[in-house]
């Protein structure tokens, strides 16, 4: 059996959640005494895909090509299904975000593979691979099997924690894949991150805000703090539907799944869709006026006041401390 984990990459720079699949992969492998196979699919990216081996990767296998740049769903479509092709391999790991929730679907088609999507735990019984997922808005966790002879899992992020590199280098092989004007008929030409703040998936430290800010205006606030603390801006789904927010920051079942060092929820009340995102956070500070928010029920230290109130005094107090 061979199993092939997807590395995700962005600008010459692996993701997170690629060192979490290949990590997970290593350990599914071992298990079921398979072979892995990393991939790794942009321009520029040979020599940095050895650092895979610190995470598990043993054989890394790179197509790098410059029309690769940015990604392309037909062309990373095809480069997917043709080295599992190729490799003869039967599972194939991908990151559920938002790169690989559009990306394993198509390879579904390519394959003829079934999915199990949004994975918070795998485990080996009896020689088949065991996802638990959750369903019915994380109220419920199913556990599932894949019965296709290919079979695809979708890893959810910060989930499957990837630790530290051990220091070791994986062997890369280059191949190529026959790709044509076809391949690239929609294409990204630009893309634009903003770099003052981290991601919210990357971030260590995350202050999110809810309706219980009252106006999109002061959103301004939670900025403040984030500025000082160096964390990221995550926002509820009702602020993200109202236009107060960017999706992308979003935080939830439908938005990002975050798992940071402290996350500060402000004038968020709690809804199960939110918890879902942001439970497995290690500290959680919840501030809000309702005493009966069910945030305070995954929260570590609380405050019962207004966010809008409460903030200001906040930042205040902590760039006090961080000036001494």
């Amino acid at each position: 059996m061979k199993i092939l984990a997807f590395a995700e990459q962005r600008e010459g720079k692996f993701k997170k959640t690629a060192f979490e699949v290949t990590k997970a992969a290593r350990e599914i492998a071992e298990k079921l005494n398979a072979e892995l196979v990393t991939l790794v699919v942009g321009s520029g990216i040979e020599q940095m895909s050895a650092e895979l081996g610190g995470f598990g990767a043993t054989r890394v296998v790179v197509v790098d090509d410059p029309r690769l740049m940015y990604y392309s769903t037909t062309a990373y479509t095809k480069i997917v299904a043709e080295v599992a092709k190729k490799e003869n391999v039967s599972v194939i790991f991908f990151p559920a975000s938002q790169l690989g929730k559009d990306l394993a679907p198509r390879v579904s088609v390519k394959l003829d593979a079934g999915v199990a999507a949004d994975c918070v735990s795998l485990k080996v019984e009896n020689g088949e691979i065991v996802a638990a997922r959750p369903i019915f808005a994380g109220k419920v966790i199913s556990e599932v099997k894949i019965l296709s002879d290919f079979k695809i899992f979708t890893l959810r992020p910060n989930v499957f924690t990837a630790g530290s590199s051990n220091g070791s280098r994986a062997n890369v092989e280059k191949v190529s894949v026959e790709l044509d004007k076809a391949d690239f008929a929609a294409k990204a030409v630009e893309t634009k991150v903003a770099v003052s703040r981290p991601d919210v998936t990357e971030a260590s430290i995350i202050v999110s805000g809810g309706r219980g800010m009252k106006a999109p205006e002061n959103f301004k606030l939670i900025e403040g703090l984030a500025d000082v603390l160096g964390a990221g801006v995550g926002a509820s789904r009702a602020v993200v539907d109202s236009n107060w927010r960017p999706h992308d920051e979003q935080v939830g079942q439908t938005g990002k799944t975050v798992a940071p060092n402290l996350y500060i929820a402000c004038g968020i009340s709690g809804a199960i869709q939110h918890l879902a995102g942001m439970s497995s956070s290690k500290c959680i500070v919840a501030i809000n006026k309702d005493k009966d928010a069910p945030i305070f029920q995954v929260a570590d230290y609380g405050i019962v006041a207004d966010a809008i109130e409460t903030l200001p005094l906040l930042t205040q107090e902590i760039k006090d401390l961080l000036s001494k």
